[in-house]
């Protein structure tokens, strides 16, 4: 099988569990963002791709080959730590150069490869240059093309963006989605942050208590979330607790939704509609009636606050939209059924 594959794993540490009986697999050439809450694993997942931890049961296979017990060196893995661990004491060509040293490379050998990879991540000409003396940013670029050095199969990443400030951040995370379709390699990041992934990602694994809740793309995983925990931790949503009444309709609050397909079965189920799909009209014209609570202009949209009778809708608008509603004002609140999501609460 070309790609990666992960077959039932399991990683404990006495009675804790961090990783549960996990299965993934990852096509050649695919970019993943293993995403998810402190705590919920995905960092020890990624460190067991790495060899860094031993699964304690299950398989990790590369390409057919099963590298579960392959020690780390012999991987051909690149890797990128959250701390970066660049060699303060070598230039940036030495330390991108370094791994290729160690295996007796020539050194003009290295040399070319070290400029070829500092083009590759626009540091051309910094090769001589004291590490210490690079910006955040410049750091993570050298950082990338040593763990490239090696032409690795797979790249790994472990939140290598979070020390970076927020417009750094994002510059840096479209340069490397980029890079990674220039090159066509394999690269898992683990990431907490819900845009870094919508942003890079081919396959976003949403974790939780060492599981998988949902794998899928980033669109996929926005607008059908698989249940109360994805869609609540992927950007902003609005989660409404729903019921079927007698004559078998969906209701959330007491209000009917035309259209809205009731849940199945007996399970607690709620309705998930992001912000923007929300819409604010004239008391007595929406699905639901509230009062405005807050509202809140970050310029290039609006949030308006509503009280819905114990939960709060939180409706988003452009300014081109926007609704005359101040706090205090009662008005209603459009739920289209075609934008709500019914998942398991």
């Amino acid at each position: 099988m070309s790609g990666l594959a992960i077959n039932d794993v399991t990683k404990q540490f006495g009675d804790f569990k961090a990783v549960d009986s996990l299965d993934l697999s990852v096509p050649h050439g695919t970019f993943v963002c293993l995403l998810g809450p402190s705590g919920c694993g995905k960092t020890t997942l990624l460190r067991m791709i790495a060899g860094l931890e031993e699964p304690t049961s299950g398989s990790i296979v590369i390409d057919g080959q099963d590298i579960t017990g392959v020690p780390t060196h012999q991987r051909n893995f690149g890797m990128v730590f959250q701390s970066l661990a660049l060699f303060p004491h070598l230039s940036v060509g030495d330390n991108v150069s370094y791994a290729l040293r160690i295996r007796g490379t020539p050194r003009e050998e290295q040399r070319r490869r070290a400029d070829e990879l500092l083009k590759l991540v626009h540091l051309p000409g910094f090769a001589d240059r004291p590490v210490a003396k690079l910006s955040g940013g410049q750091r993570q670029r050298v950082a990338i093309a040593r763990a490239l050095a090696l032409s690795p199969r797979l790249f790994l990443l472990d939140e290598p963006m979070s020390a970076l400030d927020a417009k750094l951040r994002e510059s840096m995370q479209v340069e490397l989605r980029q890079l990674q379709q220039r090159l066509g390699i394999t690269t898992i990041v683990v990431t907490h942050d819900q845009r870094e992934a919508m942003t890079m990602a081919d396959l976003v694994v949403v974790m939780g208590q060492g599981r998988i809740r949902q794998a899928a793309s980033p669109i996929e995983i926005y607008r059908k979330p698989a249940d109360a925990f994805v869609a609540d931790f992927i950007g902003s949503t609005n989660l409404l607790e729903i019921a079927t009444d007698s004559a078998g309709r969906a209701m959330v609050q007491g209000a009917a939704i035309p259209g809205l397909a009731p849940p199945n079965g007996a399970a607690k189920a709620s309705i998930s509609i992001r912000p923007e799909d929300v819409r604010i009209a004239a008391a007595g014209a929406g699905t639901l009636d509230g009062t405005v609570t807050f509202v809140r202009d970050l310029g290039a949209t609006i949030e308006t606050y509503v009280d819905v009778g114990g939960p709060t809708i939180v409706a988003v608008t452009t300014p081109r939209e926007r609704v005359d509603a101040k706090a205090g004002d009662r008005v209603g609140v459009v739920l289209p059924a075609e934008s709500c999501v019914v998942v398991k609460s």
